[in-house]
């Protein structure tokens, strides 16, 4: 599975820790003038560099930190307008060879109950998640595949793809799984993916090395050049993420634009989009229960902000670990996907009522149709689009649409379609009720020529046609 050659080349050399420290040191105590400075930049949406990174983060004065959120709120705005992503996790395993002493997947605890499902399992979460009403989803697991190694995982895509339901399907497969090698992400993108996507956890070796302790996980740069390998198998849309409560956040979420630097110096480009787990209680971890360097919620807000201030154009990806509340307010912050009625343990949505096999604690336990009207009521357009992916809109192409805001003439009619098309097929009363208010004040606010192009996507949903997308 893994060539000697390949493996031995792999080293994260453009990971500077000390460059990271010094940083942070030089700016301990930020000058009001230098930050108000730094946002007049951000705001531009030119994205910032590490040392700009480095100045927000050190900012405890109130009033700046409102200047911050006041900056995130307009850069989110100016791109992203009021869409949100929604997508599931679908787990098709819990069962690890890994000793990663925060996860409750991992190979010691003896306290979880293993289970890997079987290709017809699959394809029964499939159904049930097709049946709430979503079309895209993050094929997640622990690191050992189940019989049939890789195998496994290009039949389970292979298996979500095939199953339709009345008028639902999974129109995108994102995957998040362990490091391959350049041949295995090859057969990857073959199947048809959407986004790769890997979290270092933390970027600090001496943490990360505390952390996993066994196991091919216990591999620093094995792990820290899986990017690399994707994106030189040809998979341009990469997602990276740390999971706050590890370490420092700062030196993380520093360490995080060194590793986006370094794509972009390689491929011209760097991730699509980025996670901001953070730790939460998962059965058997003390170490979850007691991270080791918590992330209060208002240094949690304030590492959202940074982020769509640092990288504009880049997807934020907030999870079921939050709670409504956390999701709500960073949903203004930048976050620009969420999941919704999520389960995080093998056979969660075909059978609701076993969780004890689950990698962590939800924060968020509404179903997709309240988060769908929740997200609604707050003027937010809930997005089912997939077409990005099956036009080609990805990696460097994305991006030369996305900058220059071409691309916000796809983005809105789609969001706008797609979510019709969920309020159709799937929404309550109360989520239709607030869809349309949602839907009616963002054909209010656009341009003449995209406000028609929506509204004729519409009919044609309304008619009865569906995945319409431009």
């Amino acid at each position: 599975m893994l060539d000697t050659t390949e493996r031995t080349m792999d080293r994260a050399d453009w990971l500077d820790e000390a460059a990271i420290r010094a940083t942070l040191a030089a700016v301990a105590r930020p000058d009001p003038a230098r930050v108000r400075a730094i946002l007049a930049r951000a705001v531009e949406l030119v994205g910032l560099p590490a040392e700009d990174v480095a100045v927000l983060s050190m900012v405890t004065d109130p009033d700046l930190v409102e200047e911050i959120f006041a900056a995130a709120r307009r850069v989110k705005e100016e791109i992203y307008g009021p869409r949100i992503v929604l997508f599931a996790p679908l787990y098709f395993s819990n069962i690890c060879t890994n000793e990663c002493v925060y996860c409750a997947f991992r190979r010691s605890n003896h306290e979880l109950e293993r289970k890997a499902l079987s290709l017809d399992e699959i394809r029964a979460e499939t159904a049930a998640l097709i049946d709430q009403g979503h079309k895209r989803l993050l094929l997640i697991g622990g690191e050992a595949f189940p019989k049939g190694g890789f195998q496994y995982l290009i039949d389970a895509i292979e298996a979500i793809y095939s199953v339709k339901r009345g008028r639902g399907e999974i129109r995108r497969i994102n995957v998040n799984v362990a490091p391959l090698s350049t041949e295995e992400f090859r057969r990857l993108k073959a199947a048809h993916i959407g986004t790769y996507q890997l979290f270092q956890e933390t970027y600090d070796r001496k943490v990360y090395a505390e952390m996993h302790v066994d196991g091919r996980k216990a591999d620093f740069d094995w792990r820290a050049t899986a990017i690399d390998r994707a994106m030189e198998a040809g998979i341009d849309d990469v997602g990276l993420g740390v999971l706050y409560g590890l370490a420092d956040w700062r030196f993380d979420t520093l360490a995080l634009m060194q590793h986006i630097a370094h794509l972009e110096d390689r491929f011209g480009v760097g991730c699509h989009t980025i996670s901001v787990p953070r730790m939460e209680p998962a059965l058997g971890s003390d170490v979850a229960m007691h991270p080791p360097q918590e992330v209060c919620d208002d240094d949690f807000k304030k590492i959202v902000a940074i982020l769509r201030l640092a990288v504009p154009y880049t997807g934020l990806i907030m999870s079921t670990r939050e709670t409504p509340e956390m999701r709500k307010t960073t949903l203004e912050l930048g976050v620009s996907q969420i999941s919704g009625g999520s389960r995080t343990n093998p056979g969660g949505y075909a059978t609701p009522e076993a969780e004890d096999a689950a990698q962590f604690e939800r924060g968020d336990h509404r179903s997709l149709d309240e988060v769908v009207r929740d997200v609604a009521a707050c003027g937010h357009i809930p997005s089912f689009c997939t077409a990005c992916y099956r036009m080609g809109r990805t990696g460097a192409d994305f991006m030369d649409l996305a900058k220059p805001g071409l691309i916000r003439e796809m983005c809105g009619p789609n969001a706008i379609s797609s979510f019709e098309e969920y309020l159709l097929d799937y929404g309550s009363d109360t989520a239709k009720e607030a869809g349309a208010t949602a839907i009616s004040g963002e054909l209010a606010a656009m341009e003449p020529k995209i406000r028609h192009y929506s509204e004729v996507m519409m009919r044609k949903v309304r008619q009865g046609k569906r995945d319409v997308f431009r």
